[in-house]
């Protein structure tokens, strides 16, 4: 494919960046086409503001969480929503503390 598409362009006239650039769009489109995209950035990434008590809060809101659907009651209802609202405070308090650091 990316050999039809070389004998397609023009070559004629070009400097070597614009050869060059030409060359690269090509052989990206093709490989675009036979093997497709991903989904896209991951959606993990490490930020500024995150530490072990933040990880600590989620790990805990998780666990809530999935023992609330496997259990379906009020009660674990109850505990998944305050380990819901306890990572938030700790989100909002992480954030803002290093925020309040990078300023100074």
């Amino acid at each position: 494919m990316v050999r039809d598409k070389v004998e397609e362009a023009t070559w004629k006239g070009l400097c070597v960046n614009d050869h060059w650039q030409q060359m690269k769009g090509l052989m990206m489109e093709t490989a675009q086409n036979i093997c497709g995209m991903t989904k896209g950035p991951c959606r993990h990434k490490e930020t500024w503001w995150w530490n072990e008590e933040v990880a600590e809060a989620v790990r805990e809101k998780k666990i809530k969480y999935g023992k609330w659907k496997k259990e379906n009651t009020k009660e674990a209802k109850k505990e998944y929503k305050k380990s819901r609202q306890k990572g938030k405070q700790g989100y909002f308090f992480s954030k803002g503390k290093e925020t309040e650091g990078m300023c100074k």
